[in-house]
């Protein structure tokens, strides 16, 4: 079994330096599947093999559901880097929060500025027992710090190429 333990507390060490500082990059790729549509009937895998996702259109936009999607996909990764980023600066502040929950709601929708589409998000979360007003200050750092709230708040770069 493997050794499951959080990150060291030297991840909120800020970087000094004029560059971006690669750290880890993930690469997922997906196919189209039988529909050739990846949203249809898509697979999405890793480069490293830990994830491989059948992608289906889920009920409410007229798929058949059975799969995951990518607002899904979004959703748990944000979730997840909300909750590592809190958990971090807990950890550095000695508060206990071994019951800390992250849910993030993401929302597939029309976009009023161009009216294609466009995507929001939701994060609740849930501090039981921690005073509200060290709780409040806790989310608010985090906000500050997690990556999935900064590129939700502030846009991302990106680059967009096409490969031979």
């Amino acid at each position: 079994m493997t050794d499951l333990r959080p990150p060291h507390t030297s991840l909120l060490d800020k970087h000094i330096g004029m560059d971006f500082l690669p750290l880890y990059t993930a690469t997922v790729r997906v196919s189209g599947g039988v529909a050739r549509h990846a949203r249809a009937s898509g697979v999405a895998r890793s480069d490293d093999g830990a994830l491989q996702v059948q992608l289906r259109m889920p009920e409410p936009l007229g798929g058949p559901g059975g799969g995951t999607n990518p607002e899904q996909l979004f959703a748990a990764g944000y979730a997840a880097c909300f909750h590592g980023a809190l958990s971090l600066l807990a950890t550095r502040a000695n508060i206990a929060i071994p019951d800390a929950e992250v849910a993030a709601s993401v929302t597939f929708g029309r976009d009023p500025v161009d009216g294609l589409f466009t995507l929001t998000a939701e994060i609740r979360i849930r501090l039981p027992g921690l005073e509200r007003s060290t709780a409040e200050e806790l989310v608010r750092h985090t906000e500050r710090i997690c990556p999935y709230a900064k590129m939700t708040r502030a846009g991302i770069d990106c680059v967009v190429l096409l490969d031979d």
